[in-house]
């Protein structure tokens, strides 16, 4: 008998999983992301790109589903998860795995709870499917990790793990929903392979289009999912096919064991690290660096120079061209500035150290902020190369105008599974993002169904009371 195709054995172990459930540990950390995520959702309406996809969704119609965040009115399943899923990963706040450098909740978590929401779930069919949804689309990450290369394939041919690899997860999260079952899984995964998109060219030289990204991933999970309910069907062998989802994004080089060696039994979920700063996590350990070199006293306003090193393949995303990333517009391009990221870190902000409030257009033009980043170099180095991708390293020297100098290395990252964020400091993160768009009151009913959701009977509970959001005079200027 000839052994099962890829995806069908992946939709048997979802089936599975939807059946007995996850462990404790997958079940607390899926907890802890949709927390994160709503979070996210709340803090990113803020931004003029959010307003623009929530009004594209109101502006839709159709039948009554879902709860797009700060979206009084429900609309369809798959247009609530587009507006959760671009809320989810605008701000560059969303959690990362590593070494497959994508951030799987983003698109995964929206693509789920509209699909539970649309199908009457209950919290712990929600937290099973989640966990389903993040496993797969890190493993498919990990399948295009090439280790010789010490980088992601996606990553080298421009292509964005996040969106591909999400909608895929995501499409299985919403097909357990519907309850579609292992076959319904398998085709669900059949279709999304032909919606799974996202180039990354934006990083490097700007544009918003990457904060549609996980919008469209999630999108299309839903809509695959409700597509095979209708009685679409796709291929069998949709990943490991000759024009399968492996051959068409990794050519020659996918890793297939990743996918499925220990499925069920080794969990990938509580080791994606969640992100302490509103930031591209290649520049999450500079802002460690100058946070550490401000506690030490360095005196930023006799700062002649400062290296910035860092692993060899993110500099094309946080140091180049420099003359960018030395002099960002905006705040959206200073969340991809290595430079910025050290002077944010030694002027100190908000939050876990650096927050929101430190990413604005202002403060990205702000002439002392600038003077500091023109003196950064970032440059490669052979030991921070050793470690990535599986921490983003960074070294950071400072020397002042008389010669004296400091320097500061991170070889792990905050909030990850070697230095971890506690739920006190991700309930810190969670307070900051809805600060002035929820009440105090409200964010503490919030707060405490999510980290009990296994118990509730309907994901309303938690998406309801953030329908509607309080005004506030506190925004995120315009990043274009």
């Amino acid at each position: 008998m000839a052994e099962p195709a890829l995806a069908e054995r992946v939709a048997a172990f979802a089936a599975t999983t939807a059946r007995t459930g996850p462990p404790d540990d997958v079940r607390h950390s899926v907890r802890q992301r949709v927390l994160d995520v709503l979070g996210l959702c709340v803090a990113a309406h803020r931004l003029p790109t959010s307003a623009a996809a929530v009004e594209f969704v109101a502006d839709q119609g159709g039948r009554s589903e879902a709860h797009a965040v700060g979206l009084p009115a429900a609309v369809p399943a798959a247009q609530a998860a587009f507006a959760n899923g671009v809320l989810a990963h605008s701000l560059d706040y969303d959690d990362t795995h590593l070494p497959s450098v994508l951030h799987p909740s983003a698109g995964v978590v929206p693509a789920a709870l509209a699909a539970a929401q649309a199908a009457g779930a209950t919290g712990g069919q929600t937290v099973a499917a989640i966990a389903v949804g993040l496993e797969l689309a890190v493993r498919l990450g990990m399948a295009g990790y090439d280790r010789e290369l010490g980088n992601s394939v996606f990553f080298e041919h421009g292509q964005h793990a996040t969106s591909i690899c999400g909608a895929m997860g995501g499409a299985a999260s919403a097909a357990l929903l519907f309850g579609l079952g292992a076959d319904g899984v398998s085709h669900a995964l059949g279709l999304t392979a032909s919606f799974a998109s996202g180039i990354i060219e934006a990083n490097r030289t700007g544009g918003t289009v990457k904060r549609l990204h996980c919008g469209w991933a999630a999108h299309s999970a839903v809509t695959a999912a409700q597509l095979v309910r209708r009685g679409f069907t796709g291929p069998p062998t949709v990943l490991e096919g000759r024009f399968g989802f492996f051959r068409a994004f990794l050519r020659d080089d996918a890793d297939l064991g990743q996918l499925t060696d220990g499925l069920g039994e080794r969990w990938s979920v509580p080791e994606i690290f969640f992100k302490p700063y509103p930031a591209n996590h290649f520049t999450h350990a500079a802002i460690d660096a100058g946070l550490r070199l401000r506690e030490r006293g360095v005196p930023v306003d006799r700062i002649a120079r400062i290296e910035l090193r860092v692993p060899t393949a993110v500099i094309r995303t946080i140091g180049q061209p420099i003359e960018v990333k030395r002099a960002p517009d905006t705040g959206y391009q200073a969340q991809f500035s290595g430079p910025y990221a050290v002077v944010a870190g030694l002027l100190g902000g908000s939050g876990l150290g650096v927050g929101l409030a430190d990413y604005t257009d202002e403060l990205a033009r702000d002439p002392r902020r600038r003077a500091l980043m023109a003196t950064v170099d970032v440059v490669a180095d052979a030991r921070c190369d050793a470690i990535f991708p599986y921490q983003f390293p960074a070294i950071v020297t400072v020397r002042a105008d008389d010669g004296r100098e400091w320097t500061e290395e991170v070889p792990v990252n905050r909030g990850g599974p070697q230095h971890p964020l506690t739920d006190d400091e991700l309930a810190v993160k969670f307070r900051e993002n809805v600060a002035g768009r929820l009440t105090a009151e409200r964010a503490r009913q919030v707060e405490g169904l999510v980290l009990r959701l296994d118990d509730l009977g309907s994901v309303d509970e938690i998406l309801l009371p953030l329908a509607r959001l309080e005004s506030t005079s506190h925004t995120l200027r315009r990043n274009a």
